[in-house]
Formats: structure tokens, C-alpha cells, sequence
């Protein structure tokens, strides 16, 4: 069968079923119910979400639909050319999922103790997933129509995992032959004027020092569609028996990255008028240097690689403070009358400073609340892993049972499951309510969402 009617059956035999309907929604107009399942938007089959995505951005639309009877309807649809359906599908991607190809010398995953749910050792490598959630991909599994489609349909940005451009040294770090020949896939992007970002997981003695350099100039030639390249540490956890062997940076190494990176950054002003790469946040906490202020972050655009995050963090705090600070005395002292109020708060050793710092801030503009921050130690994946995306459940029972809590302890929201009340280790959030006897709330990850609640609305 020739490869053009493959995919075609491929994508027929494929079925999108409809899990839920956004209310007030156009699906919900229609009385789409779930379970329907979705076979094409004007005449055109669907395969996956970067289909569905650029058929539905147009505003004369003919859906069809299969009902649970199996009869089929069509749908005519007139609609603004930006307005969703409102249909969430029972697979986000409407395709299978797509698993990395290569054994990185520095993934995180291969590092995992056993015994985690089963969803944790997924290894994605997919654009799709880039596109819609923000991840970074190689592009060792990005095919040419997948390519040709992200160009067609204008999917944009795509997240790129480059760590370095010397395609020898990037066969050897993603442990793939075809890894350096994949870069060339950034041209074929840069050349159709997709946006894209770069990642650099920098690895000491490997794509460090020279190689760094080497990288951000060739990827400052992308610009301006490489919007921007982040440099963030390799993560390194216990669990290390048997694989590639890495060390960890010393503040002397952060030290000479932070030089280069500020030095490329002078220049890609210069010619630019963009930062365009940037270190994350630990590379400043590792050296003892200051964070950079907000406007050398170029509206954040890497905020999920730690790149400017608690910067964004402390500025967010301090306009929500100076806000309220600005309220009458009575509301300042509002906890003085109660006799006073005590709060925690429980997070990586990383932000523990930076969130100390603006505890006593709140407590000097409210004196009558006084907020405990308690650094914990990651015992699950050793202590030099320090961010609190990684803290388990367990961990924090452990080393806050015993503790004055107060009358709250709060919790950053990125140490649960996305949508779920599960931390890493599948303790719950009920179960270690029990296990401290304290009300806990969870915080949003903006700083105006921490002044909220550290302020109790």
C-alpha cells in the first residue's frame, strides 16, 4: 500500500472521542454530548490535535460526528475565527503519545528510584506536546510530515532541547546517531519563520565552556525565530548507579557560565535588541550573585525552566504588598486585635531564602502575623536536588512532624500531581493533612497569589 493511503487508513481508524464540553461553549449549543466522536472538519480526517487545532480556525465549518447509535451528523458551524468548539477530547493529543528515542547521559527519569507511578517513567519526545504544553522536544522523533504540518499549519512556538550544536558531541550526549543530522530540522523551522525557544542542559566537562560557547553563537543566528535559549544545570539525584558519570557544578563553575552567558547577552543586545539566552535562576543562587531584574528576562519566556522565576516571584510579591501596605493602619494591625497569627510555609532548600525574605517583608508591614519558612531537604532524591517541584509528601511529613505549624501551612503548587491532590510519592494532600494536624493550603505560583495567602483572602 503506498504511504500516502497508509496514513490515510491510519488516520481513519483512529477514534477522537469527546470526554467533555466547555460550558457555554459553541459544542455545548449544539448539544454535542461526550462520547460522540469527532471524524472530520470540512471534509478533512482528523489524525491528531495539530489537525484539529488548524481545521477549527476557520469560520465556516462543517463538523461531522458519530453519535453512540453510530449514526453519523453533520454539523454546520459559522463562528469568529479565533473561537475554540469547546470540545476536550478523552486523549489531549488525539494520537498516541510518542516516547524519546534516545538514552541522554543526563536524563532525569533514568535517575528515578522503582516503584512510582507508572506515568513518571514516560520519557515524551513529542512537538505536539511542545505546541500545546510547552515541552521541550529533540526533534529525533519529529517526522517530515510532522515538519511539513508545523509549517503549514503555523504551530508555533516549538521548544527545542539543543544542548549543544557540534552534532558529534550531541550523538554522544543523547546516546542517538541521527541526533546531530536532527539539528538540521532547525533550519527547515528558522527558514519558514516558525518561533521557536532553545533548552541547554549543561553538563560539566561535556557541553560546558568552549561548547557552550560554540552553541550560543551558532543559535543566535536563528534569530529573531529563536526567541530564546535558556541554560539550566543538569539535575542529578541519588539514584545514579550505573549510568554516565556526572559531577555537579562548584559556584566557581557557575561563576565562568554566568561571565559567558551575561557576555553573549551584551551582544545579542546589541545586535538584537534581546537578552536572548539566559541562565536559570540556580546558576545565581550557585555563584552568590544577585538575580538580574526583570526587564533582562524578555517577558519571561522560559519561566518553566526556573528562568527568571523567583525574580517574577519577588517583583509580583512586592507590588501586591505595596498595595495593600497602603490601606489604613486598622488593617495593618488587624493582627495585633486577634493576638496575633502564626503561618508556615514549606518549600525546596532553592526558594527557602527568597521566600524567608519576603515573609519578614509581610510581617514588617503586618506585625501581628509572624510566617515560619521551613526548608526541606529532598531525602527521596538526595540533597542536591533543591527545587520544590521535586519534594515528595513523605519528606515533608517527616521533617514538619513535631513542628509549630500555626494555624495554616502553605504549600507551592507545583509539589502535586497537575490537577490532583498527589504528591510524587502518591502520598495525598488529605493524608498528610492527617499526618501534621494543620490546615494546608495550596499556593498558586504567582507572588501575588503567595501575598494572598499568606494574608488569609
Amino acid at each position: 500500500m503506498p504511504p500516502e493511503k497508509e496514513e490515510k487508513k491510519s488516520r481513519m481508524d483512529k477514534k477522537h472521542v469527546i470526554d467533555k464540553i466547555e460550558t457555554g461553549s459553541i459544542a455545548e449549543e449544539l448539544g454535542l454530548p461526550p462520547g460522540d466522536i469527532l471524524i472530520s472538519i470540512n471534509g478533512t480526517v482528523i489524525g491528531d490535535v495539530f489537525d484539529y487545532r488548524y481545521l477549527i480556525h476557520d469560520e465556516f465549518l462543517t463538523v461531522a460526528v458519530q453519535k453512540a447509535d453510530g449514526e453519523e451528523w453533520e454539523l454546520e458551524i459559522e463562528k469568529d475565527y479565533d473561537e475554540d468548539l469547546g470540545i476536550v477530547f478523552e486523549n489531549g493529543l488525539m494520537d498516541e503519545y510518542r516516547s524519546c528515542r534516545n538514552h541522554c547521559i543526563f536524563c532525569f527519569i533514568d535517575q528515578m528510584p522503582e516503584g512510582l507511578r507508572e506515568t513518571l517513567y514516560f520519557k515524551d519526545d513529542d512537538a505536539r506536546l511542545s505546541f500545546l504544553q510547552g515541552n521541550y522536544v529533540t526533534l529525533t522523533n519529529l517526522s517530515e510530515d510532522d515538519i511539513g504540518r508545523i509549517i503549514t499549519y503555523r504551530l508555533a512556538p516549538i521548544n527545542i532541547s539543543v544542548q549543544t550544536t557540534n552534532p558529534a558531541l550531541r550523538c554522544e550526549m543523547l546516546n542517538n546517531r541521527f541526533a546531530g543530522e536532527a539539528l538540521k530540522k532547525i533550519d527547515r523551522l528558522f527558514e519558514a519563520g516558525i518561533a521557536m525557544n532553545g533548552q541547554i542542559v549543561l553538563c560539566k566537562g561535556i557541553n560546558d565552556g568552549e561548547e557552550l560557547d560554540r552553541s550560543i553563537r551558532d543559535l543566535v543566528n536563528y534569530c529573531p525565530y529563536m526567541e530564546s535559549v535558556s541554560v539550566v544545570p543538569v539535575g542529578l539525584t541519588k539514584y545514579r548507579k550505573g549510568l554516565y558519570p556526572l559531577a555537579p557544578f562548584s559556584k566557581e563553575d557557575a561563576e565562568k557560565v554566568l561571565a559567558l552567558i551575561h557576555g553573549w547577552q551584551n551582544v545579542c543586545m546589541e545586535r538584537h535588541g534581546t537578552h536572548f539566552v539566559h541562565a536559570s535562576d540556580e546558576w545565581y543562587l550557585l555563584a552568590g550573585r544577585e538575580l538580574p531584574p526583570g526587564e533582562n528576562y524578555d517577558g519571561y519566556l522560559q519561566l518553566e525552566n526556573g528562568v527568571g522565576m523567583l525574580r517574577l516571584l519577588i517583583d509580583e510579591f512586592a507590588e501586591a504588598l505595596a498595595e495593600h501596605a497602603a490601606g489604613d493602619a486598622a488593617e495593618r494591625g488587624r493582627g495585633d486585635a486577634a493576638g496575633g497569627r502564626r503561618l508556615s510555609i514549606a518549600t525546596g532548600f532553592l526558594a527557602a531564602p527568597f521566600l524567608k525574605k519576603l515573609a519578614d517583608e509581610y510581617s514588617n508591614v503586618f506585625p501581628g502575623t509572624e510566617i515560619v519558612v521551613y526548608p526541606i531537604r529532598n531525602d527521596f532524591f538526595g540533597e542536591r536536588i533543591t527545587v520544590a517541584g521535586l519534594l515528595t509528601g513523605r519528606d515533608i511529613a517527616a521533617q514538619l512532624k513535631g513542628r509549630q505549624l500555626g494555624e495554616r501551612l502553605l504549600l507551592p503548587c507545583s509539589v502535586l500531581k497537575e490537577g490532583e491532590d498527589v504528591f510524587l510519592d502518591d502520598m495525598t494532600l488529605a493524608e498528610l493533612k492527617m499526618a501534621l494536624q494543620v490546615e494546608i493550603d495550596i499556593v498558586k505560583s504567582s507572588g501575588r497569589d503567595l501575598f494572598l495567602s499568606m494574608h488569609g483572602r
